[in-house]
């Protein structure tokens, strides 16, 4: 819808500024597809940041019922299952 309206307005201000058709549909064109491409840049910007902000939730909830669950649960790293140099 925004990006109908800049077509428009654009389209408005090129024939008052005393360009031809041809160049006033063409910088109208320009205006349309800019401000299609910034609405939808900001959607997905949006989009992006709340579904970081729901899987935030969803692993500080499944973190939450593990810690809950198993409180015993050792937190050191495992021993190699194989032998070699080193410790």
């Amino acid at each position: 819808m925004a990006g109908i309206a800049a077509m428009v307005l654009t389209g408005i201000l090129g024939n008052s500024m005393g360009l031809n058709n041809t160049a006033a549909f063409m910088s109208s064109c320009v205006a349309f597809v800019a401000v299609s491409m910034w609405m939808d840049s900001r959607i997905s910007l949006r989009r992006r940041e709340r579904a970081r902000e729901t899987a935030r939730e969803a692993d500080g909830a499944a973190a939450a019922d593990d810690a809950a669950s198993a409180p015993d649960r050792q937190l050191e790293a495992e021993r190699p299952k194989r032998e070699g140099r080193g410790t």
